[in-house]
């Protein structure tokens, strides 16, 4: 793809903001293409085998930290921040989350992942986005990823100004905490470059002293395989015994590196009714979960990001976060639930539930 056009920067990257605005996007951000310094880190970390199963992380290589080479033609990408706190969120939501975590017996998804699936809701809107590009200066080369290809998206977050990389590896913003989606356009375009802003996680470390699993083994350098994120949405096959206790009730996802950050109170509210919690997925029990059978796991997910990892992975996790319920003295029929699925279940599953039941007390 290639473009050779005279373009007004500054005038087009205010209309490219207010279109984003309407979009329900936060943020605009532009970067250039270089990401050398990026390599090595990644290199590091690919080496290390923190990325886990996460084969995909390693198969493109360095067109990760090279979107020239992943979109030929590309020399310019558009970065966009979408906030996704529900609307009706409460102030001390943070404590909110902290006191679910504290009920074993009840089910904690991650809030990202309460609403509609954002892979969808992110990927329409950064394409009209593009289309309204296309319309002010004609047609012009462009892919739009969110979370969907061999991007480095927190890289060129921060070299964009949409904030910068976290201790625990996530984007932050001082005015938006980091309760928020990236999404890019590889552009063909010579849009004028937004200015980086500086750090300011200054000495905290509160994000890594959270961990449940010491997941964040070094500021901005997470092991997946130990992350609880990764263990129960990318994971397939066996959680590791030595990290299913401090799984506690968590199912889907983990907050607690975003609820421990101080900046998070400055966390904004969406602006659109897609991230609005669906029920059932807050104030569930972990046995109301547990009796869905596979349509129903497919009916109640339909349009969310949790239906990706599937019926066998979804009993899986709540196997052991009941197995957790079990050890701090929470039964209410998990036991008997437990043991009525044993005998029908996969190979996986009848293992995790052994583990479940060998946690009662005593």
């Amino acid at each position: 793809m290639s473009v050779d056009r005279e373009l007004d920067g500054p005038a087009l990257l205010a209309q490219l903001r207010g279109w984003a605005e309407a979009e329900g996007f936060s943020q605009i951000g532009v970067a250039d293409v270089d990401l050398g310094s990026a390599e090595a880190g990644l290199t590091d970390w690919l080496n290390n085998g923190f990325h886990g199963a996460m084969d995909y992380m390693a198969a493109h290589g360095m067109k990760r930290a090279r979107p020239a080479e992943l979109v030929p033609g590309t020399v310019r990408v558009i970065t966009a921040r979408m906030d996704y706190l529900p609307r009706d969120t409460p102030a001390g939501w943070q404590a909110i989350e902290w006191q679910r975590l504290e009920r074993p017996g009840e089910a904690a998804v991650s809030i990202y992942a309460r609403g509609r699936d954002y892979h969808k809701v992110l990927r329409n809107r950064l394409q009209r986005l593009a289309d309204r590009l296309a319309g002010a200066v004609g047609p012009f080369g462009h892919r739009v990823f969110t979370d969907s290809a061999p991007v480095l998206e927190v890289e060129l977050a921060a070299k964009s100004g949409i904030g910068w990389r976290g201790k625990h590896t996530l984007a932050l913003h001082r005015d938006g905490g980091s309760m928020f989606f990236l999404g890019e356009i590889y552009v063909d375009l010579p849009l004028p470059i937004t200015a980086p802003v500086e750090p300011h996680c200054g000495s905290c470390t509160a994000c890594i002293d959270v961990c449940p699993t010491q997941a964040i083994v070094a500021p901005g350098r997470l092991d997946a395989r130990r992350c609880i994120s990764y263990l129960t949405i990318e994971q397939d096959g066996p959680i590791p015994l030595e990290l299913r206790a401090a799984m506690g009730n968590r199912i889907y996802g983990c907050d607690d590196c975003q609820l421990a950050c101080p900046w998070n109170k400055y966390a904004q509210r969406s602006a659109l009714p897609d991230f609005d919690v669906r029920e059932p997925f807050e104030g569930v029990t972990l046995l109301q979960l547990w009796r869905w059978n596979e349509a129903e796991f497919l009916r109640r997910t339909e349009g969310s990001a949790i239906r990706r990892i599937g019926h066998a992975r979804w009993r899986r996790n709540l196997a052991v976060a009941m197995g957790n319920a079990l050890r701090a003295g929470v039964d209410d029929g998990i036991r008997t639930a437990l043991r009525e699925a044993h005998d029908g279940g996969s190979a996986l599953l009848r293992e995790h539930i052994d583990w479940a039941l060998a946690q009662v007390p005593g």
